[in-house]
């Protein structure tokens, strides 16, 4: 026996194998990684190149836009002063051009028909010669004698050539002929309201020149002025209170409008006063007595009006009743009101006198 007699199991007999070397573990491929990378690497590349791209065409794209309309701009201001120094051929062509690119234009329309009825009318010679009689039986006639009338101001008689001008040759400088329609027809109009008190019949040939192009401020103006006295007069004598308003209207932005009868500032003061008779009979006092103040400074109030006014007056502001306050007299005493008043005289008091010694 010996001394490692602990352990009497069997040793299991070694095989081949278990003294051969361990074979070497083999790594996971990670090509698939590292071609998910490249894509996504070209990916980013793609992306930020198209961004670029678009980023680019953009600021091209804006770039045009503002060399466009400095263009544009120059071109107007160019125009503008062709037309001051009578250049209308060329103020026409720049003006045309800059339609072409930009219809909505500011201004360019409106001065595109100002040079053409400018264009239309030839400059006066500065000698006046004597000439034959012209023959207006063709439309070149009709167009002469057209732009005679317009240089007059008479505004019917260039109106009716320029209606013959149509009937002859519909196709006559078409340009031209509208131009020159325009401005006939919007000082005609305009005239008419103005200087003769014809105002349905100035609203009328305004709106026919609007059909050739936009009316300036002035002409538009007064045909809604001429609108606004023509329906305050609707109300006259029948509400007056309607009529204030609409001649109120009037008469601060054109007092001297007028019918043929009353200006509008007359027509304002006289529904004034009306209007406070209103107010007065319905015994509205305060409000009667503004109306005729704001009448009476137009001009003098008539005799009812003014007799209201007093009156209304006198009830809007009643007089304040005044109260006399007695001052007490110094010395004397104040009775207190109520307590009975003693009038018997107090006797005097007996002094007793001392004996003498």
């Amino acid at each position: 026996m010996t001394e490692h007699t602990g352990n009497t199991q069997p040793l299991k007999p070694l095989k081949e194998d278990d003294t051969q070397p361990l074979g070497k573990v083999k790594k996971q491929s990670n090509w698939k990684s590292i071609l998910i990378s490249i894509v996504g690497f070209l990916l980013l590349i793609g992306l930020g190149a198209f961004s670029g791209y678009a980023s680019g065409v953009s600021a091209r794209q804006n770039a045009e836009s503002a060399i466009i309309d400095q263009q544009l701009s120059e071109q107007f201001s160019f125009a503008l002063v062709d037309i001051q120094f009578g250049r209308y051929e060329n103020a026409r062509q720049r003006l045309e051009f800059i339609i072409a690119r930009d219809p909505n234009y500011p201004g360019a329309q409106e001065k595109l028909t100002e040079v053409l009825v400018l264009s239309s009318i030839p400059t006066p010679a500065p000698t006046i010669t004597p000439t034959a009689t012209p023959d207006f039986s063709g439309a070149e006639s009709a167009f002469a004698r057209a732009q005679e009338l317009i240089r007059a101001q008479d505004w019917p008689g260039a109106l009716a050539a320029l209606d013959t001008i149509r009937k002859l040759d519909p196709t006559y400088k078409t340009a031209q002929v509208d131009g020159m329609y325009y401005f006939a027809l919007r000082n005609h109009g305009y005239t008419l309201i103005t200087n003769q008190g014809n105002l349905e019949g100035g609203i009328y040939f305004l709106t026919l020149a609007e059909r050739f192009g936009p009316l300036d401020n002035s002409a538009n103006g007064v045909r809604e002025g001429a609108r606004a006295y023509i329906t305050g007069a609707s109300f006259w004598e029948l509400d007056w209170e309607q009529a204030v308003i609409y001649f109120e209207q009037v008469a601060f932005g054109f007092p001297s409008l007028w019918d043929g009868t009353m200006t509008a500032s007359a027509r304002y003061q006289f529904a004034l006063m009306r209007f406070g008779d209103d107010l007065f009979t319905r015994q509205d006092y305060c409000a009667a007595y503004d109306a005729y103040t704001a009448a009476s400074g137009l001009g003098a109030l008539d005799a009812t009006a003014s007799s209201n006014s007093a009156q209304a007056q006198i009830q809007c502001f009643p007089a304040t009743p005044t109260f006399s306050v007695a001052t007490p007299t110094l010395g004397a005493e104040t009775p207190t009101t109520g307590a009975p008043v003693d009038t018997n005289t107090p006797e005097p008091t007996p002094t007793e006198t001392p004996p003498t010694p």
